[in-house]
């Protein structure tokens, strides 16, 4: 038996009842555990019975594994019983000193739970829809990127170094008059104005001819990734070897030839793909912005309250994905941190943040299709299936061998839900 009490809208304690018998089943589920490799004088190995095991080591010394036993299967138990959608460990608080074979005894589990939703408005919200069209500046621009994609550099006869130019060149760092590791490179090549260096580094070398020598002085950043240069002065020592420029190729049909895209062969042509490809961009775009605004304005006017124990183990789950998509390409987690500038307490800080926010979300469209009576069908189901199949490339018994139909279910109906918000919307 169980007693629950409600803590809050999210967090309840059950007061649990285990008798003696239960407890016994422990003390032989405790026993059975360790009775192959149990060497007592006398005995063959794994032949002593508990009896005779319990006079010599004592009863109490297979107490935590059959507690073990005994507070995995009552807990259950009154998790079913109560019908609790428990989001987190419990927290056990039990008394050791009660604990004795023979006799009942309780203890108590609190536990966080999934909590109640208040839904707010989540129909006819109104939202300005942005527009597919797309302008020529915005064709222009595209194929701009797409004639300096294909540019070449070509070194440059006469004139100083300026923005935009890359330049060819050996340097050598010092701080404190100190050589420090990384910090030497022989014709490097750098493309001024790119930022890739230290705040200040680019800019001053600007106005350098092929063939110049500089001192270059800059301070390097209070939050760069290496220790032992962080705010540091520190001197570049830097020697121009040459300076290219990029010649862009002009937009003929010949270049549009080059390109090799099928079916494409002229400016015209290659115009209008790229206008066709930037309006499904901004229709796909577009979709999306809706479908965050309808979620998000439906999760902001709900109302609940979230324990914390669900966002930790939500940010842990997060955390540990961030740290096998590092490991897939080949970063270790330190690595990782550095690329994306946040150490580890900003970046769980905002793994917090996100945690939070998708549980609200998943929690939002979770209320409104139980709400709407939104559901999924058999049809619907086995569409699913066969999506997930050519998404993973895998056979369809396979696929049905690792995935819970129920998942496949819940993930149909979430994204019925969503469709459901969009569809809804006041749009203007």
């Amino acid at each position: 038996m169980a007693k629950l009490e409600t803590l809050s809208d999210a967090r309840v304690k059950l007061t649990i009842d285990v008798d003696a018998e239960t407890f016994e089943k422990g003390l032989d589920h405790a026993f059975d555990k360790i009775k192959d490799d149990v060497e007592i004088k006398g005995f063959r190995k794994g032949k002593v019975t508990r009896k005779v095991y319990e006079q010599n080591k004592g009863v109490e010394s297979l107490y935590e594994e059959a507690l073990n036993y005994c507070l995995q299967e009552t807990y259950t138990q009154a998790i079913m019983e109560h019908e609790l959608q428990v989001v987190s460990q419990p927290k056990i608080d039990l008394d050791v000193q009660n604990v004795q074979k023979g006799q009942d005894f309780t203890y108590e589990a609190t536990v966080a739970v999934k909590p109640d939703i208040e839904l707010g408005e989540y129909k006819n919200l109104e939202f300005e829809t942005p527009s597919n069209e797309v302008t020529d500046e915005e064709v222009a621009a595209e194929i701009k990127k797409l004639q300096e994609q294909n540019a070449e550099l070509i070194v440059k006869e006469d004139g100083a170094l300026e923005t935009g130019d890359t330049a060819v060149f050996d340097f050598e760092g010092f701080v404190d008059g100190e050589p420090f590791e990384g910090g030497k490179a022989e014709n490097h090549e750098l493309e001024i104005g790119s930022g890739q260096f230290i705040p200040g580094f680019e800019e001053k070398m600007i106005g350098l001819k092929a063939g110049d020598e500089k001192d270059v002085e800059v301070t390097f950043p209070e939050d760069y990734q290496a220790e032992n240069l962080k705010g540091k002065d520190a001197v570049f020592k830097v020697k121009l070897h040459e300076i290219k420029v990029k010649e862009v190729p002009e937009l003929t049909d010949d270049f549009v030839k080059d390109l090799d895209k099928e079916n494409i062969e002229t400016v015209e042509a290659l115009k209008a793909d790229t206008r066709q490809t930037l309006e499904q961009q901004k229709e796909e775009a577009n979709k999306n912005k809706a479908i965050d605004f309808a979620v998000d304005q439906a999760a902001n006017n709900a109302t609940m309250t979230l324990p914390e124990e669900m966002i930790v183990e939500e940010k842990n789950r997060m955390m540990d994905n961030t740290k096998q998509q590092a490991q897939q390409y080949g970063l270790d987690f330190d690595t990782y941190l550095q690329l994306t500038g946040m150490d580890k307490e900003k970046f769980e800080a905002k793994l917090m943040q996100d945690a939070e926010k998708s549980i609200r979300y998943n929690l939002t469209i979770e209320a409104i299709s139980k709400e709407e009576g939104i559901e999924a069908s058999e049809d619907e189901i086995e569409n699913k299936y066969e999506e997930l199949a050519q998404q993973h490339n895998m056979e369809m018994e396979q696929l049905r061998s690792q995935v819970n139909p129920e998942a496949v279910k819940q993930e149909v109906v979430f994204r019925k839900t969503i469709d459901f918000l969009v569809d809804n919307l006041q749009t203007k």
